[in-house]
């Protein structure tokens, strides 16, 4: 007990340091707060992790460049009027189905093409990039970096340990950052303050503030009735709640509104976006269709997709997933050619086609696929899969190599790099992951015991066992098999030491193995 309270009593004095040494000024609301994250690191994350989160994301919707023009400059101009116009401020579409929009720490900012096309008009628009602005602004981002940061701290200093967690994600090391800032969960705090302070930006530039509201109100609508697959993106990190409507009018009579709706310029920059709609609606479809197994559905309402927008490479990346499905990898290869010659900046195209080769025996090309589908974002599937076609090239250093990176992610295909890595390790060293011990049974016979950390099952155990003399000096040295096979993660049952009996009073004994194989 007593151990425990001083536990905790560090763990308060530890907090109360970082929140004196930490302790900062909300730029945007003047308010003291706790701030681990300095601006620096800010920087550092919003310039690393912004194209991994587009990544996975979907990428850009890169088939209008001047609606993210338009987007850019929508969003520039309110950045210019917010309380922290120098950050390096950036804004892209992403070609994502989901209404969603997030911002990373230093103003790096992404709207989907699922948003835009429910918006109907630029005030909207500028309620949408003023929130994710005062997000960025306010250092929304750094602080939910940092509550997890605490949170890790928390368990770490009173001794807490976390089981059971499976966590499936594909994404490895530090690019898995952005990816979870850009989904995860703001507070409701942080959600009122970036909707206030966004219209008194949009205050600022004369826009009509009533935007703002029916914004908030669309919110609502959507997230009415709806399963939770079409808008989880976008309610996940950013609530619609009642609540929310009404502070957005209160807000609206303390701010001068200004008349500019911009509903011309709006509808300019979505012309090409909306002539396609039926299009993505039909491929939206095609992923209901497929995740249901009605293949041939899906297929009718891809080919639909593809006579309105031939351009959209996604489209043929699902048709390649269908005919893969349906075991004609040549086919789902040529669908993957033209979605990388499409959009040959999104990992996934290039993931897919590295796996459909390496089945086919494509092992080169299969190589080059995986190697650039992890320079745009490196994933676990992607390096075990560089892991596999090295090993099977023969070079187990490299093969090594790659499956110690993929071993720490969750999932099956940690799992996988966590097998194989065991697999080329153990034969060489055995010690890594086999351990014995020694006992004397009952019948005061000396007994060994084997434990087996790895993955797998290890046969042909390989056991030296050392017999020491009262006086700590070796007296015997010998080596002995075991063909008891020793299953994953358990032990042996008690093998009698055939070298350590009978032993001798006051002698000593102790074993390591010495070669091991899997099975």
């Amino acid at each position: 007990m007593l151990k425990a309270k001083l536990k905790i009593l560090i763990f308060i004095q530890l907090l109360s340091m970082i929140w004196l040494s930490g302790c900062s000024v909300n730029p945007v609301t003047g308010e003291k707060q706790l701030m681990i994250v300095s601006e620096s690191e800010e920087f550092q994350i919003g310039r690393e992790q912004y194209v991994p989160a587009q990544q996975s994301q979907g990428g850009q919707y890169y088939l209008d460049p001047e609606l993210t023009l338009y987007v850019r400059q929508v969003g520039q101009k309110l950045a210019k009027v917010s309380d922290r116009p120098d950050l390096p401020y950036e804004f892209v579409v992403l070609n994502n189905s989901v209404p969603n929009a997030w911002a990373l720490p230093s103003g790096k900012i992404a709207i989907n093409r699922g948003l835009l096309v429910q918006l109907q008009d630029e005030s909207q628009l500028a309620a949408v990039l003023g929130h994710e602005i005062v997000h960025a602004a306010a250092r929304h981002s750094a602080q939910r970096m940092q509550q997890g940061m605490l949170t890790s701290a928390a368990i770490a200093g009173l001794g807490i340990a976390l089981h059971g967690q499976e966590y499936n994600e594909l994404i490895l090391g530090g690019a898995a950052l952005g990816a979870n800032l850009a989904v995860a969960k703001y507070g409701r705090d942080d959600e009122l303050e970036s909707d206030h302070f966004g219209m008194k930006y949009m205050s600022k530039l004369g826009y009509d503030l009533n935007g703002a509201v029916e914004l908030q109100q669309l919110f609502v609508k959507m997230s009415e009735g709806q399963d939770s697959g079409w808008v989880q993106g976008l309610f996940a990190s950013h609530p619609p709640s009642p609540e929310r409507v009404e502070k957005n009018i209160q807000t609206g009579q303390k701010f001068k509104s200004g008349t500019f709706r911009g509903r011309k310029e709006f509808d300019q920059a979505m012309r090409y976006l909306r002539s396609k709609m039926p299009a993505y609606e039909s491929y939206d479809a095609a992923m209901q269709l497929a995740t249901k197994k009605d293949m041939a559905g899906a297929l009718a309402k891809l080919n639909a997709s593809i006579k309105i927008e031939p351009n959209e490479a996604m489209f043929y990346a699902l048709r390649g997933d269908i005919f893969k499905k349906q075991g004609n990898e040549r086919l789902a290869l040529a669908e993957y050619d033209k979605a990388v010659a499409l959009y040959p900046e999104l990992f996934s195209s290039y993931l897919k086609r590295g796996e459909t080769n390496q089945l086919l025996g494509n092992v080169k090309q299969a190589q080059a696929d995986f190697a650039k589908s992890n320079a745009l974002l490196p994933t676990s599937m992607a390096t075990v899969g560089l892991g596999e076609l090295a090993l099977t090239s023969g070079n187990k250093k490299q093969a090594s190599m790659y499956f110690s990176q993929a071993a720490p992610s969750g999932g099956n295909y940690g799992k996988q790099a966590r097998d194989q890595l065991a697999r080329i390790e153990l034969p060489d060293n055995p010690q890594k992951y086999l351990t014995v011990k020694h006992a004397l049974n009952r019948d005061g016979v000396v007994v060994a015991i084997i434990e087996n950390r790895a993955p797998i099952d290890a046969i042909a155990i390989e056991v030296e066992t050392i017999v020491f003399n009262p006086a700590g000096e070796i007296v015997e040295r010998k080596r002995w098999l075991s063909e008891v096979p020793t299953a994953a993660g358990k032990q042996s049952t008690p093998l009698k030491d055939p070298i350590a009996n009978p032993l001798e009073a006051g002698f000593n004994v102790r074993g390591q193995v010495i070669k091991a194989r899997a099975k």
